[in-house]
């Protein structure tokens, strides 16, 4: 099954806590979306971490932080899949 969608829109999404990756849900997805979802996960990350924040706004930093965890926790999850997969990645 292909992505729905756009791949960045779904990288955001996953940032701001409206979606998640599990390994079931993976399974729908071929490898070649598999890099895409990966490519545009990063690039969302990098733009995240560009981002300036001033240090006195506290919830702007948590926000910031928040966001680049749960992309990292994403990459986590779909690297694993694709180990487990035996999917080069």
């Amino acid at each position: 099954m292909t992505i729905s969608g756009s791949p960045k829109k779904l990288a955001q999404d996953v940032a701001a806590g409206y979606r998640t990756f599990s390994p079931p849900l993976l399974r729908q997805y071929t490898p070649a979306d598999i890099k895409v979802l990966l490519a545009n996960l990063s690039m969302v990350t990098r733009d995240l971490r560009s981002e300036q924040v001033p240090l006195e706004d506290v919830m702007a930093l948590k926000a910031k932080n928040m966001k680049i965890s749960r992309l990292n926790q994403a990459e986590v999850i779909i690297r694993a899949f694709c180990k487990k997969m035996r999917i080069p990645c």
